[in-house]
């Protein structure tokens, strides 16, 4: 019998191909990058045999099993789990502990298809508990700098220049603001985790042991950061970032307008445009409160006139308006006052091109 995986780091340094023998509502909770859910029982079959075990025991919750798994149904997965072994021969499957569910589908494995599999010991427990275990130990360890600076100066820009950055954002699929959903959905919180947990321990492989993070609230849309990661964002020490109003206004035009609009085109279609302008909407509206009546009718009324004009003719200059006023007048005295809390720690402060510089000499000198 092929023998039980027990070196975690290595699976996820390498990537190493998975399946993952867990029922589908297990696998939407939480998986790793780039692991298949092929399982051993579908949602429904699963909960009548966890209601069986419940009522009768074990044995009976086996037997009611290998019935609802059998003939045709049987031979399609095992057909499956076939095709993924062959397909990827340095693989691994695993189910939750690394218990029953996995050692039946390893058996059904060699025993059908005449091919020995290994199997991760511990499952997908074990696992997620090597990632959390990861984190906290980057976070104890390592040394970290933020990335500070108002809305629209690039902060995203300047992490891809670094090959010591954590994009929290690309990982979270969201940009963070009010206004920062993309066309496509976030992950799960636990996914969140386990890509951010992959990403630190493969650069901590690779001898990083300084990171550069966007300075971040403890949600980014609908992920949270690491409660380690996030205590530690208070204390950290700042880089902050700088560019002129009409240099962050074409850079948001950019990002949160053009981009975002054909983003929701190439995932959704014809819809896409109605889409976009549907989300742009709601995001403004998000935060009316905040904003107060007044000031919302006014740059709502100027955000629907640059969207019927985006959707007429394609220009998409009358944003800049609504941008510009949501800056000024919003985002600007919000982050003047974060600047202003947090000044202590700021060591340096300039435009693109000096931060990027002066992150890559301190991760030389610190490191």
């Amino acid at each position: 019998m092929a023998t039980d995986i027990t070196d975690y780091r290595d699976i996820f340094l390498n990537d190493r191909p998975m399946m993952d023998t867990r029922a589908p509502v297990e696998f939407a909770k939480g998986a790793f990058p780039g692991v298949i859910n092929l399982p051993l029982m579908t949602d429904d079959e699963r909960q009548r045999v966890g209601t069986c075990y419940k009522q009768q025991g074990q044995q009976a919750a086996i037997v009611l099993g290998h019935e609802l798994v059998s003939g045709a149904i049987k031979a399609e997965r095992i057909e499956q789990w076939a095709q993924f072994a062959q397909a990827n021969p340095n693989g691994y499957l695993y189910c939750f502990r690394g218990g029953l569910r996995s050692q039946i589908v390893q058996q059904w494995l060699k025993t059908e298809a005449g091919i020995e599999y290994p199997r991760v010991g511990g499952g997908y427990k074990a696992m997620r508990t090597f990632l959390l275990e990861t984190l906290e130990q980057a976070t104890a360890q390592c040394d970290f700098v933020l990335l500070g600076g108002m809305t629209g100066t690039g902060k995203t820009e300047v992490l891809g220049q670094l090959r010591n950055a954590l994009d929290l954002e690309g990982h979270a699929n969201h940009r963070g603001s009010s206004f920062g959903k993309r066309a496509t959905a976030q992950p799960s919180n636990i996914d969140f985790e386990n890509r951010l947990a992959v990403d630190l321990l493969k650069k901590r492989a690779g001898g990083i042991e300084q990171f550069v993070v966007e300075d971040e609230s403890r949600m980014i849309g609908s992920c949270a950061l690491p409660l380690p990661l996030h205590k530690g964002m208070q204390t950290f020490p700042m880089v902050w970032l700088e560019d002129s109003v009409e240099g962050r206004v074409e850079r948001i035009l950019k990002d949160y307008v053009v981009d975002l609009c054909a983003e929701f085109i190439d995932v959704w279609g014809d819809a896409g445009q109605g889409l976009f302008a549907e989300r742009l909407t709601q995001s403004l509206a998000n935060i009316h409160k905040r904003l107060g009546g007044e000031r919302f009718q006014r740059l709502q009324t100027v955000l629907q006139d640059a969207l019927a004009e985006q959707a007429r003719s394609g220009a998409v200059d009358l944003h800049r308006v609504w941008i510009e006023g949501l800056l000024r007048e919003y985002y600007d005295p919000m982050y003047a006052f974060q600047r202003e809390s947090k000044g202590a720690r700021i060591e340096f402060a300039g435009e693109q091109g000096a931060v990027v510089e002066y992150l890559r000499e301190r991760a030389t000198r610190v490191g």
